[in-house]
């Protein structure tokens, strides 16, 4: 599986404000600086992951963004499916493609697609976490 430049860089920023676990929002200019991401493609991330409620976003000066919910609680099929839509099985229609063979390729995309999603879904945040949660002894 291949995963896009956008999805790297929302992932980058959630293992971020996931390990810095702060009680302040955190800039976007200052998630881009840290992680050297471009600022304004970021904030096209993060606009994208508030908007699916993985992200809550403060305005004004002391403004930026936090995790919506606990890392344990935030998958990575959140995060992949608030940048690049909903995981879902297609193939291009074209001429000469037979029906009963386009039929036989997307029942095999389909389960393709179900295994992928059950994977991501059964990854959460907190396991790809570098640091250990603040207060919590393992």
């Amino acid at each position: 599986m291949k995963m896009s430049r956008t999805v790297a860089y929302g992932l980058q920023a959630m293992l971020m404000l996931a390990e810095e676990n702060r009680d302040t929002p955190v800039p976007c200019s200052e998630l881009a600086e840290t992680g050297q991401m471009p600022e304004r493609f970021l904030l096209q991330i993060l606009r994208s992951l508030v908007t699916h409620g993985v992200l809550v976003s403060t305005r004004g000066v002391e403004g930026g963004y936090r995790l919506a919910r606990d890392a344990n609680e935030i998958t990575l099929l959140n995060i992949f499916e608030a940048i690049e839509g909903p995981m879902e099985s297609s193939i291009p229609v074209t001429e000469g493609f037979h029906e009963q063979w386009q039929e036989r390729v997307l029942a095999g995309l389909d389960q393709v697609t179900r295994a992928t999603r059950k994977q991501l879904k059964a990854i959460k945040l907190s396991a790809l976490m570098t640091k250990k949660k603040k207060g919590k002894t393992s």
